[in-house]
């Protein structure tokens, strides 16, 4: 079992940059592939980003490819979300999460793919 923990998000305005991090305790990180949700108020809840166990493998949902960076240090435990560019769009709860198996295109998209959630953290973005 994995705990996850968020932290990072906050309130920043249109064109900023923010970067969240996941820090997990518990099994050995480097086994789980990793992801990024959001959740709006009123929408449920969306693929952002996915990474693979070792790093070598990303993923990123269209709305903020290019704009967004996910990355992993398994010597700390942690993942990160770099996001740039920031739109009011972009506004929501971010969730980590992880996935006890090998990084699976079919499965890293959906939010039934992972075993386990942190509890979010939140981004506001101002117009």
């Amino acid at each position: 079992q994995v705990q996850l923990v968020e932290s990072g998000g906050g309130l920043v305005q249109a064109g900023g940059s923010l970067r969240l991090s996941c820090a997990a305790s518990g099994r050995t990180f480097s086994s789980y592939s990793m992801g990024w949700f959001r959740q709006a108020p009123g929408k449920e809840r969306e693929f952002v980003a996915a990474i693979s166990r070792s790093g070598r493998s990303t993923d990123y949902a269209d709305s903020v490819k290019g704009r967004f960076t996910i990355s992993r240090d398994n010597a700390k435990n942690t993942v990160y979300l770099q996001m740039n560019s920031l739109k009011p769009e972009d506004t929501a709860v971010y969730y980590c999460a992880a996935a006890d198996r090998p990084y699976v295109r079919g499965l890293i998209f959906r939010a039934t793919g992972y075993d386990y959630w942190g509890q979010g953290t939140q981004v506001t973005v101002s117009s």
